[in-house]
Order: structure tokens, then C-alpha cells, then sequence
């Protein structure tokens, strides 16, 4: 592997630019009109304009793409996460064009990339599985009678992608007619697939992952898990490890069932298994597989010591995993997704130019951003401007940490989540590690005063 083309954005396509040089694979980056003075378009060795803002004709061209990987010489291609990542014909092309794909076989992402293929599958594996449909519905007639059998409430759920797009929480048979058409117009937007898998909802529940690797010597392993539950509208906000709701007993039997996955669909490279955990019974259930690297993979690292982006690399050109066994868990993280969201306004999007831009620095703080004084954020892409992670001795340690961080963190000229991650890390609840993944809608943001509406007061946000 010697030169890569970086196939994203942002922080991620930063973060890859980075790994490569330390592994001393020359970089060429593509940037659409809107992020010409882009951090990572500077820290690659190339960077090619491929296109005007919209991601369709520019992110999520893979002809555009491939034709520049070609034109510059490139041997390999690192999707990200996010746009073409996922999509197992864009990485069918990206082998047939003759370029290395730092991603698990295209076989693997078309079987697990449908998530009723994948629940089959995880059955076949011993996994045990969320109670759901067979198979994916496009006709609400067909989705009807699935659901009776599954029974309510149940979750719709766009059969290719995730982030939280074509999922709605049905209650009744009458609510699924009026919320199936929604949903379904939602996932083809999105994926250009409108097909919908029904899933048994659990009311409060912890959503967990486990990070697994897997190289093409057939070794698979795991680097412990990830505490999702923290999330608004399906979308996570806050991620830890490890989860403050496992026992060592759970932690393991977990782990040990993503392993066992990776291991039957014959994986390679990194992954996330995703499972939903009842505290109560405690008992877990697959959900899906991101077939990727995910977001919040430096919670991973900050825990283990390990570079991901590095060990993907590695992978994909032939190496063997660097660890046989996965490395013990040091101390505790969290990470903090800094979205450019106006909080006080139903978090609606929040473009505009950064004023200032000063991140908290110091032992155990990481900040993975592209963004910088006088950046634009624009209003063409995911609103997440940048990552806070935060690594301490122990949990209690973390969180005191990283309030402090928060405290320091300077960010003027746009809105974001900054206001509700410090009201979050004062929450008696978030502070004993007992929420679900409902709770920040249901209780937390309820106490801070944000209801449905526009502009409102929200106590304890302003310090």
C-alpha cells in the first residue's frame, strides 16, 4: 500500500490522513466546492475538487471517485464512515478497478448490510436476536400482517443504512399505517432503498457494541465493547467504555457472540456488532453490524492504547492483527459528539462561521476536529463539527475530567451541544450510569425545560 485515496470528509478523512502518514502511505484527498479550505484537503500529500456541495455529486459519486483514485495513482481507498462506506457495490468497484478496499469483503457488507439477512444470519451463528420479521417490507399490506405476529410496539426500521433514518416507533396497527409511508419515503431519500424491517421495541433498554477485527489469516478478535445508550432521536450523542451496566460475566458472553459473528460471515477488518441490552433480565440481542469503522472508535483506543485507523490499514494489506488477544481495558472514556445544533430550538441545524475555536488540551483529553477559527460550517453535511474524548483512571474520574474539558472548550459564531453535555455530566442519573436509550428524550431534556416548539427557556443550559 503507497498511496490511498481518502473517500470522505471532515474529522474522519483528517484522521485517516494522519494514520497514513505515520505508516508513510502518501495520501490524496478529495474535497467538494464547499470544503475547498477543509482541514483535510491541507494534510493530505494530493487534493483533488471533485464536484459541487451536494454529496450526490460529489461523496456519493463512486464514478467520480474511482476516476480519481486512477488518475492520481492510488493503490487503495478508505471510504470512512458515513456516504459510500457501506455500500457493497461501490466496494465490489473499488476491488474490480484493481485498488485495495480498507473495508471487509463486499459479500460481507451485502449480507450484513440487510438487516434481515443479518438477523438470519446471527441466528445461524447461536447469536440471539431481537424478535422481528423475516424479511423486509415495501407494501404496508405485507408489513401489516408481520406485525401482528411480532406484536406491539415494534420498531420500523430502512432495511440498508442506520443513523437513525426510516426508523419509527409504532404503538398500534393504526399508528404503522400512518408512520410506514413516512418512514419508507425516508430510507429511499437516504439509500435509495425503501424497504422496512420490523422489529420488536423494547421501552428502556441500553444499547451497546462491541468492536471486532478481524485479519485474512483468520484471526478475529474484539476490543471490548461501547455504551451507546445515550442518544435523541436514534442518534447517539454520548459514547463510553466500558459500559457502566455489564458485569464481567455479560461483558464476556457479549463480546464472545460479535466474535462468533465476524467469525461466520468470514470478516475482514473492522466492524461494530451491535447489541440491545435488558438491565432487568439481563439478557442482550443483536441488532446489526456496522460494517465500518464507527464514529466513536477513539473510545476504543483511549481504553486499549491501539490506533484502529492504523490496525484497518494494516489489515487491509495483508498483515495479521498486532494483538492475538484483546488488550486489557485501562481505565474508562467517554466521547462527546459536538454537533453545530441550536439546542434552544429544537436542535435545529446551526451553519455559520466559527469565531472562535479554542478546544480544552491536557492529560487524557483528545479532540478529533477538522474545524478551526474562521472555519464555515456548512449546511451541506452531518452537523457534527467535531469529537471531545475524555480518558481517566476510572469512570467517576472521567466524568470530572471531563467536565472541567467542557468548561474550557470555546466555541463562538455558531450554536451547538455544548450547553447539554455540561447539564448532562451535573445529572444525578448520567452520573450513576442508569439510563436507556430513551432517557435523554424522556427525562433528561424534559427536566431541562426542551419540549416539542420553537425557541424556549431551558434552566440550567446557559451555565
Amino acid at each position: 500500500m503507497k498511496r490511498l485515496l481518502i473517500a470522505n470528509r471532515g474529522e474522519i478523512a483528517l484522521r485517516i490522513a494522519r494514520a497514513c502518514r505515520a505508516l508513510s502511505i502518501e495520501t490524496v484527498a478529495v474535497y467538494s466546492s464547499a470544503d475547498a479550505a477543509s482541514a483535510h484537503v491541507w494534510a493530505a500529500d494530493m487534493a483533488v475538487e471533485i464536484g459541487p456541495a451536494p454529496a450526490s455529486q460529489s461523496y456519493l459519486d463512486p464514478g467520480l471517485l474511482l476516476e480519481t483514485a486512477r488518475r492520481c495513482g492510488c493503490d487503495s481507498l478508505h471510504p470512512g464512515y458515513g456516504f459510500l462506506s457501506e455500500n457493497a457495490a461501490f466496494a465490489r468497484a473499488v476491488g474490480e478497478a484493481g485498488l485495495c478496499f480498507v473495508g471487509p469483503p463486499a459479500e460481507a457488507i451485502d449480507l450484513m448490510g440487510d438487516k434481515a439477512r443479518a438477523r438470519r444470519t446471527a441466528e445461524q451463528a447461536g447469536v440471539p436476536v431481537v424478535p422481528g420479521s423475516e424479511a423486509a417490507y415495501l407494501s404496508i399490506d405485507a408489513a401489516t400482517a408481520a406485525a401482528e405476529e411480532i406484536g406491539f410496539p415494534l420498531l420500523l426500521k430502512a432495511r440498508s443504512g442506520g443513523g437513525g433514518r426510516g426508523m419509527r416507533v409504532v404503538e398500534d396497527s393504526e399508528a404503522l399505517r400512518h408512520l410506514f409511508g413516512q418512514a419508507k419515503a425516508e430510507a429511499v431519500s437516504a439509500f435509495g432503498d425503501g424497504a422496512l424491517y420490523l422489529e420488536r421495541f423494547f421501552q428502556r433498554i441500553r444499547h451497546i457494541e462491541v468492536q471486532v477485527f478481524a485479519d485474512s489469516h483468520d484471526q478475529v478478535s474484539h476490543v471490548w465493547e461501547r455504551d451507546c445508550s445515550v442518544q435523541r432521536r436514534h442518534q447517539k450523542l454520548v459514547e463510553e467504555a466500558p459500559s457502566p451496566a455489564l458485569s464481567a460475566e455479560t461483558r464476556r458472553a457479549m463480546c464472545e457472540s460479535a466474535m462468533r459473528l465476524a467469525s461466520y460471515v468470514g470478516y475482514r477488518n473492522a466492524g461494530t456488532v451491535e447489541f440491545l441490552y435488558d438491565v432487568a433480565e439481563d439478557t442482550f440481542f443483536f441488532i446489526e453490524m456496522n460494517t465500518r469503522i464507527q464514529v466513536e472508535h477513539p473510545v476504543s483506543e483511549a481504553i486499549t492504547g491501539l490506533d484502529l485507523i492504523a490496525e484497518q490499514l494494516r489489515v487491509a494489506d495483508g498483515q495479521r492483527l498486532s494483538f492475538e488477544e484483546p488488550p486489557i481495558p485501562q481505565g474508562h472514556a467517554i466521547e462527546f459528539r459536538l454537533n453545530a445544533e441550536d439546542p434552544r430550538a429544537g436542535f435545529r441545524p446551526s451553519p455559520g462561521r466559527l469565531t472562535a475555536w479554542r478546544p480544552p488540551a491536557g492529560k487524557g483529553i483528545r479532540c478529533d476536529s477538522g474545524a478551526y477559527p474562521d472555519y464555515r460550517v456548512t449546511p451541506y453535511y452531518d452537523s457534527m463539527v467535531g469529537k471531545l474524548i475524555v480518558h481517566g483512571r476510572d469512570r467517576a474520574d472521567t466524568i470530572e475530567r471531563s467536565a472541567d474539558a467542557l468548561e474550557a472548550f470555546e466555541v463562538d459564531g455558531i450554536s451547538t451541544t455544548l450547553p447539554i453535555y455540561r447539564a448532562l455530566l451535573r445529572d444525578p442519573d448520567f452520573r450513576a450510569g442508569v439510563v436507556d436509550t430513551g432517557w435523554m428524550e424522556r427525562d433528561f431534556l424534559v427536566r431541562l425545560g426542551l419540549g416539542k416548539g420553537p425557541e424556549r427557556h431551558m434552566p440550567g443550559l446557559n451555565t
